[in-house]
């Protein structure tokens, strides 16, 4: 469903060249849930926007169903972390919903039913009426998520949606996400700095390394289908899962050197 074929990006600026992603390559298969986890700094945005069709790659593709992508494609839909900016005050959480699928130029009536159906995939069928500001961060974050799966896509990538909530709302969203992916069998691609959880979403981890950027490992996730945050994270699987993540994004890239200037900026 998604292939990243030798992505490099390069910033110019004032006659400096900062290499942000040296050389990524993977694929991700149709209803597959991967997790693509590194340190701060490792160009994981810059991916996800190349993804998009946001930023143009300086060398390499991306094909999204066997078409390039070269502008944002129809069949995919983006879920940020920063919700509050993504969505409109003054609006009501189903007109939310509804603001992309105006572009689709869809009848009234078929858009009132998949903001209907979105809100109610979420959780939040009775709250429709509603303004952003009136509700909580995790609720704001489901009108996002609700937003993105109202538009049916084939592709859902998923910029760390749930680094700006608390633990509990947290573990909440990703239940509700696993539910959601296998209830609709869409492509998820979910972008993440915790470790925890991308081990415990994911069918695989991709573990990128520190810039400029490669994928270290590609980690198949050999946990139960059904989890849930008690049992799943005291397994001892998880735990030998976890600790080779760890692992991976703590040491250097393939071919990169390790200076002092660089062990200097890690402290």
């Amino acid at each position: 469903m998604l292939e990243v074929s030798g992505i490099k990006k390069t910033y110019e600026s004032r006659g400096r060249s900062v290499e942000a992603v040296r050389d990524l390559t993977f694929s991700v298969g149709q209803g597959e849930l991967v997790c693509l986890v590194g340190p701060s700094g490792s160009g994981k945005t810059t991916l996800l926007k190349i993804m998009s069709g946001l930023l143009q790659p300086t060398s390499g593709e991306v094909v999204l169903g066997g078409r390039r992508v070269e502008g944002p494609p129809p069949g995919l839909a983006l879920v940020f972390q920063e919700y509050g900016r993504s969505l409109f005050p003054w609006m009501s959480v189903r007109q939310n919903v509804e603001l992309p699928l105006k572009q689709k130029k869809l009848p009234a009536a078929r858009r009132r039913q998949l903001a209907e159906e979105a809100l109610q995939a979420v959780g939040l069928a009775d709250v429709h009426g509603a303004f952003p500001w009136q509700l909580s961060g995790g609720m704001q974050q489901r009108v996002a998520i609700a937003r993105a799966i109202a538009h049916e896509p084939q592709v859902l990538l998923m910029d760390e949606p749930f680094a700006a909530v608390d633990a509990q709302t947290r573990a909440d969203l990703e239940d509700l996400l696993r539910e959601i992916w296998r209830r609709l069998k869409v492509t998820v691609l979910f972008v993440t700095h915790d470790i925890d959880e991308a081990v415990y979403l994911g069918q695989r981890v991709l573990v990128l390394s520190g810039s400029p950027t490669v994928v270290q490992q590609d980690l198949v996730i050999d946990l139960p289908d059904e989890r849930d945050q008690l049992s799943t994270r005291s397994t001892a699987r998880f735990a030998e899962l976890r600790a080779q993540v760890y692992a991976q994004i703590h040491r250097p890239a393939a071919g990169y050197v390790r200076t002092p200037a660089d062990s200097a900026r890690s402290h």
